[in-house]
C-alpha cells in the first residue's frame, strides 16, 4: 500500500513537473510589439481586481500612472496612485531599468531584492518578490506578471500570486493610455 501510494505521488509530481510553462520566447512573433519605456510614457490609466484561488473577487481598484522614461541612465520611472473600492490609497513608484535588449530589473517599495522582467513580440513578464500587507501583517509572496499589448492604447496584464509555491490569487489589470 505504502508503495502504491508512493507511485501515485511520484506520479503526480512528474506529470506537474512535465507541464509546459509560458516562456516569453513563445511571444517573440506576435504583434503589436510591446515597448514598455515607451507604452508607460506619460500618463496611463489602468482598472484592476484581485480575485482569490476560489474565484471570489476580493479587491476592485483603479491606478493613476505617471512614467517618465530617462535615456541616459536606460530607466523607466513609473508612478503609480492606486484607489481600492475600500476607500483606501496607496501609491507605489517603480525603478525599471533595461539592462539589454528585452531585459529589465526593477525595485519599488515592498519589492524584495530585485524583480526581474523580459519583453517579445507583444507580451512583458515581469517576476518579483513582494512584501504584501494583508491587514496589518505583512506576507512574503511571489508575483508572475504577464503584460499582453492588444493595441497602441490597451494593455492586459495578468499577474499570479503564490506564497510557497501555491496560488493564493490572480490579479487583472487593464491599462488605457487614452
Amino acid at each position: 500500500m505504502k508503495a502504491a501510494l508512493l507511485s501515485i505521488c511520484l506520479l503526480i509530481t512528474l506529470t506537474i513537473a512535465g507541464c509546459s510553462t509560458m516562456s516569453i520566447d513563445d511571444y517573440k512573433d506576435t504583434t503589436p510589439p510591446l515597448n514598455i519605456e515607451e507604452y508607460f510614457q506619460g500618463k496611463t490609466n489602468a482598472w484592476g481586481v484581485f480575485q482569490d484561488r476560489f474565484g471570489t473577487v476580493r479587491k476592485q481598484f483603479t491606478v493613476e500612472i505617471d512614467g517618465t522614461w530617462n535615456e541616459d541612465a536606460q530607466m523607466l520611472t513609473l508612478v503609480e496612485d492606486f484607489i481600492y473600492n475600500d476607500g483606501t490609497t496607496e501609491q507605489r513608484i517603480w525603478k525599471i531599468t533595461k539592462t539589454d535588449e528585452g531585459e529589465y530589473t526593477g525595485s519599488a517599495g515592498g519589492v524584495v531584492g530585485q524583480a526581474t522582467g523580459k519583453s517579445a513580440g507583444n507580451a512583458f513578464n515581469f517576476k518579483y518578490t513582494f512584501d504584501l500587507a494583508v491587514g496589518d501583517k505583512t506576507m512574503r509572496v511571489k508575483f508572475d506578471d504577464w503584460m499582453y499589448l492588444q493595441d497602441d492604447n490597451v494593455l492586459f496584464n495578468k499577474a499570479t500570486i503564490k506564497k510557497f509555491g501555491a496560488r493564493l490569487g490572480d490579479v487583472y489589470i487593464f491599462f488605457d493610455k487614452k
